[in-house]
């Protein structure tokens, strides 16, 4: 189960890559113009994306920042947002790459954010939640990179296999 999960950590590092190197061509209005999508612009989108991965890194490990909305603006930049998007998708893989598989089978309970209640539930499922989510709101990020007229890149997960960091995981 592990390895599942250490894949999906260096896939997420290398798709959210991809959509940060396509974005890096936005102008300021680009990056911040309202296209309709669930955060209304890039900007919103790179922004929920961070902050929910900041706010089930702090129920998994119980350290770090955890905003207490969804769609809080951690960086309203793109090079500060980029740089907190790397050390956080570096402090994921980290954190993965220490678990046990009894870890991984086991529970952990938090607090949520929308409507204060406290969950308990098992990490692995958890987990794929995580890492199913940033997927999602990376297509989001795909689409607006189209609407603004930009070739948005490929974030196929054997896309990702097939390349040498990988092929371990193939």
């Amino acid at each position: 189960m592990k390895q599942h999960f250490l894949m999906f950590a260096a896939y997420n590092a290398w798709a959210n890559g991809r959509i940060y190197d396509a974005a890096a061509g936005l102008t300021d209005a680009e990056f911040n113009r309202d296209v309709g999508a669930f955060f209304g612009s890039m900007m919103g989108t790179l922004n929920h994306l961070l902050v929910a991965d900041r706010i089930w890194m702090k129920r998994f490990t119980s350290e770090g920042e955890a905003p207490k909305a969804l769609d809080s603006i951690v960086h309203p930049n793109f090079d500060p947002l980029r740089l907190a998007r790397e050390a956080e998708d570096k402090r994921i893989a980290d954190w993965i790459s220490g678990l046990s598989e009894k870890a991984l089978a086991g529970r952990f309970t938090y607090m949520t954010v929308t409507d204060l209640r406290t969950v308990s539930q098992r990490l692995a499922p958890a987990l794929d939640h995580f890492f199913n989510h940033q997927t999602h709101h990376r297509g989001q990020a795909h689409m607006i990179l189209s609407v603004l007229g930009k070739s948005p890149p490929s974030l196929d997960l054997v896309q990702f296999q097939r390349m040498p960091e990988g092929q371990a995981f193939a």
